[in-house]
Formats: C-alpha cells, sequence, structure tokens
C-alpha cells in the first residue's frame, strides 16, 4: 500500500481579499488530485522558527500525486496569482 503524500504550508498572506483569487484558482488543481484539507488555516501557535498568519495540511492518495498536483499546470497558475498576494514555505512530504 502507497504511503500519503502531504502538503505542508506556512503562508504569510498580505492581501486577504486578494489571496481569494488564488484559493479560487486552486481548487481545479486540489479537484483533479484528490486533495483532503486535513488542516487549514485553523487556530495555531508557532513554537520555532518564523511565523506565518495562514497553516495547511493538505492529504494526496500517495506522494507522487502530491508532487504532481504542484507540478501541475492547474496549480502552476494558481502559484502565478498566490505569488501576488502572500509569501509561502511549502514543503511536500511522504507519510508514515
Amino acid at each position: 500500500m502507497a504511503k500519503k503524500g502531504y502538503w505542508v504550508a506556512m503562508v504569510d498572506i498580505a492581501d486577504q481579499e486578494g489571496y481569494k483569487e488564488y484559493i479560487a484558482l486552486n481548487k481545479a488543481a486540489f479537484d483533479k488530485y484528490g486533495a483532503t484539507f486535513v488542516v487549514r488555516a485553523g487556530r495555531h501557535q508557532v513554537m520555532e522558527g518564523p511565523d506565518a498568519n495562514r497553516v495547511a495540511v493538505i492529504e494526496f492518495k500517495d506522494y507522487e500525486t502530491a508532487l504532481a498536483c504542484y507540478n501541475s499546470p492547474e496549480y502552476q497558475k494558481a502559484v502565478q496569482t498566490r505569488v501576488k498576494y502572500s509569501k509561502a514555505h511549502l514543503t511536500i512530504v511522504e507519510g508514515v
């Protein structure tokens, strides 16, 4: 059985209204690749390292699907919009 893949993201959003455009665009990629949000913008407290005003953990059926989603034309279009409104630290990891 393949191990799940995850995106772990910390995003510092400078323009909340503009960021809504990114959210609308990322839906196409997330739907296509079966993304499921495990964590999305809930309460959080950074214990070490830089802070961000949004934290997300997104689950995929496997690591390869998580990578494919990020590299997809649909998501790369969304990234072009996201960078106008925020700075992100995103890691893709394989689950246990």
